[in-house]
């Protein structure tokens, strides 16, 4: 039986469903793009010129929801299915759009490099549980027009697996489909194969900005697979009450959704987000927290009910260094994410309110992620009735290390971390130099990076891409890109 988790009723779920419809329709939704104001009142929504906010009628949301697709397929640079987002199918990715790195020599935080970039891509490439790679972090050394563009060239240049990303611009989108395009070849396999998704994020409260909302149409047009990331912060730009903040959360997704629908029917989404309790006393606002966590569970359960497939920012930390309070933050949210059955989860590698981007993190959050995936496959008999064979043999040979049953399920019901977790005794952990987590993910970093090996698309796409990128980069006065091996 797959262990599961729950926080709302569906009587609750209803009735918060309810309440977002209502703010739909009478406090509705000022809408920043001409395009997708258009879209909507051409499909029934109401424009308040006076207030400049857009109302949308139950129905039109109601009809919205029934045309999303449930659940939808993500594919690798080679075309290969990587992900099933339906159900209660868990996928980890790392964090996205940080903008420092923990560097691994001083323990600092500083400005990344395309450097960075290129190591991370790699390292996230070797890792088992991390099941897609991210835009990650923003890339300094390149003039802030290509950056969108430059992030997703250098993960489908060094990386296979399917990219989770997002653009700041509506200008960087076109290039970030063309690369797309470049990889598929033809927009009916991009289509037919997913390779990326987009974040969306509209602004609390119940907004949707000139850029984002063309991003959504853009995405849309082109089937390319969004993830609403509504953002409400529970006690400062939304309700205090972790309910409010799901009825805002609601809203402002179900919003998104209607934007996607019209403009494509069908087309797939992720119902996500990353919200997060605001803390008064610091001004911050804690992913780590344990409401923020509660609210993304629970508002992936409201996509669930709807029949949308389901996205978090969750299994992150706050913290500013990998210690005790960034195993606790990122443990406890991977168990609940997991636990919620969260399609997408997104947060793997993240330090500092979602803003610092760690490779030792990455690789421990690397084993946090297969235990979960552990623990979500339940307790299921494995031979085990009738015992008592099992226990005669026990008592026979003292021990059933080698057993018949023991070699036939030990490496299935067993999950075994690799060496960044410490297993050893006391003896033998003091014998192989009494290391500590810090420099047990660094041996990791550094083994990994030395066996990385080249991604296997074709030498003939790699030049394409680095022809577009080169392009781009010129069309904006940069003459030569940041050094990288290609």
């Amino acid at each position: 039986m797959r262990p599961r988790l729950q926080f709302l009723s569906d009587d609750l779920i209803e009735r918060i469903v309810g309440e977002a419809l209502d703010l739909l329709a009478t406090l509705g939704l000022l809408v920043q793009n001409e395009n997708a104001v258009k879209l909507l009142t051409d499909h029934g929504a109401k424009l308040d010129r006076d207030r400049g906010r857009v109302t949308l009628p139950e129905s039109l949301v109601r009809d919205a929801i029934a045309k999303a697709p449930s659940g939808f397929g993500l594919y690798d640079v080679l075309g290969e299915q990587t992900h099933d987002l339906s159900g209660d199918n868990v996928y980890f990715t790392p964090g996205s759009s940080g903008i420092t790195v923990l560097d691994s020599d001083t323990g600092e935080m500083r400005t990344p490099t395309t450097d960075d970039f290129v190591r991370f891509t790699k390292l996230t490439s070797r890792l088992e549980y991390i099941e897609a790679q991210s835009t990650a972090f923003i890339c300094r050394d390149v003039p802030e027009p290509v950056q969108d563009s430059y992030r997703l060239f250098l993960c489908l240049l060094y990386g296979e697996k399917p990219v989770v990303t997002g653009a700041f611009t509506i200008e960087s989108y076109r290039l970030m489909r063309d690369m797309q395009l470049a990889i598929r070849g033809s927009a009916e396999k991009l289509r037919a194969k997913p390779l990326t998704i987009f974040s969306c994020c509209p602004t609390a409260p119940l907004k949707w900005s000139e850029v984002t909302s063309q991003n959504l149409l853009d995405c849309a047009a082109d089937s390319i697979p969004v993830e609403y990331i509504s953002m409400p912060l529970s006690g400062f730009m939304g309700p205090v009450t972790l309910v409010g903040s799901l009825i805002q959360h609601t809203a402002e997704t179900l919003s998104g959704v209607v934007l996607s629908q019209l403009a494509n029917p069908g087309c797939p989404v992720l119902y996500g987000g990353s919200p997060a309790a605001f803390d008064i006393r610091y001004e911050t606002t804690p992913m780590g927290a344990i409401e923020t966590q509660m609210i993304d569970c629970a508002y992936t359960e409201i996509g669930k009910h709807l029949g949308i497939p389901t996205q978090a920012y969750i299994g992150l930390s706050d913290a500013k260094a990998l210690d005790a309070q960034a195993g606790l933050e990122t443990a406890t949210g991977a168990t609940l994410a997991a636990l919620s059955g969260i399609n997408s989860v997104s947060g793997p590698g993240m330090l500092d309110f979602e803003s610092c981007v760690s490779e030792e993190k990455l690789v421990v959050d690397n084993e946090i992620c297969g235990m979960s995936q552990r623990m979500i496959r339940g307790i299921e008999p494995k031979e085990d009735f009738p015992s008592r064979p099992l226990f005669e043999e026990m008592l026979e040979e003292g021990h059933l290390l080698i057993a018949d049953h023991s070699r036939k399920h030990l490496r299935s019901e067993h999950y075994f971390p690799g060496p960044v977790i410490e297993r050893a005794n006391l003896s033998r952990w003091r014998a192989e130099g009494s290391t500590t987590t810090w420099e047990r993910a660094r041996r990791e970093v550094v083994r990994h990076l030395e066996e990385y090996e080249p991604s296997r698309v074709g030498d003939d796409v790699k030049r394409e891409l680095t022809e577009m990128m080169t392009a781009e980069a010129r069309r904006h006065g940069v003459d030569r890109l940041p050094t990288h091996e290609s």
